[in-house]
């Protein structure tokens, strides 16, 4: 009976099993008094063994939950900080292309603006090509109206010759440096003129020659002396023709220097003074 009951208990546990034998050899077994005593002894006993193995089983799977919960807290640790570290990326990858979306929205900006500078010079270039043609289209006129004439003959009276002689010699230096700049050969045109100047200081085409001598300048980019000679015509002869289309060379240099607002007070200086020429009438085609 007592080794069914043993065999029973093992089937239970082994270690309800182990504690009984324990327990029955630390009790002497075999000095219990009788079989039923011994029985109820057993049973007893029995019964704490397998509340105790039922304590100990019980008490193990906590054990390793305690283990498993520390895991766990250590594995979602780790993922928030993973989750922490991969949001602080996509906030600087974030970041980065509002930058670069920034960068171009400011390249564009700036294209446009270089796009209307380009334009406005396009316009500008346009402006003054039409303008140096119609300059030069009058120049021409100018100079066409200034061809040399066959010089008359001398008088055959007595001290005309003497008389004419100087004039024709003046006549000639005159149209010698004039004929070098219808040709296109400036420099030496404005040597000429120079020297026209220097030799005869009380001849009466003294303005002329300054006039010439401007032109021949700006044709060689000497804006600077073109301007002095011209605007020294227009103060010391500013009742001459030449004046006003001296104003309007003048305003043509400042024009190609970049100089607009000067160009503009020159342009409007000749319609002031001189409000009847054929410079101011160009003037105010210009203003427009």
């Amino acid at each position: 009976m007592l080794k069914k009951i043993c065999l029973n208990r093992m089937a239970a546990g082994p270690r309800t099993a182990s504690l009984l034998a324990s327990l029955l050899h630390c009790l002497h077994w075999h000095s219990l008094p009788s079989s039923l005593c011994r029985l109820s002894f057993v049973r007893f006993w029995l019964r704490i063994a397998a509340a105790a193995s039922l304590t100990l089983a019980a008490l193990t799977p906590a054990h390793a939950g305690i283990f498993d919960d520390a895991e766990a807290r250590k594995a979602i640790l780790d993922l928030r900080e993973r989750t922490t570290s991969l949001e602080s990326q996509l906030s600087a990858a974030q970041q980065a292309l509002l930058d670069q979306n920034n960068q171009i929205v400011q390249l564009q900006r700036q294209t446009a603006s270089l796009r209307g500078q380009n334009d406005e010079l396009v316009n500008q270039l346009t402006t003054l090509q039409k303008a140096m043609k119609e300059y030069y289209a009058d120049l021409h006129n100018q100079v066409e109206k200034l061809t040399p004439k066959p010089q008359p003959e001398a008088d055959e009276q007595e001290g005309t010759t003497a008389a004419v002689a100087p004039a024709a010699s003046e006549n000639e230096v005159f149209n010698s440096a004039l004929k070098q700049f219808r040709q296109g050969n400036f420099k030496e045109a404005a040597t000429a003129f120079r020297s026209f100047l220097k030799k005869y200081p009380q001849s009466t085409q003294q303005p002329a020659a300054q006039y010439w001598l401007g032109n021949a300048l700006y044709a060689q980019r000497d804006y600077k002396a073109s301007n002095a000679v011209l605007l020294g015509l227009v103060k010391h002869y500013p009742t001459h023709a030449r004046a006003p289309e001296a104003l309007l060379a003048v305003a043509q240099n400042q024009l190609e220097q970049g100089q607009k607002n000067l160009a503009k007070q020159t342009l409007q200086q000749i319609i002031k003074q001189y409000p009847r020429s054929e410079a101011a009438r160009t003037a105010k085609t210009r203003l427009k």
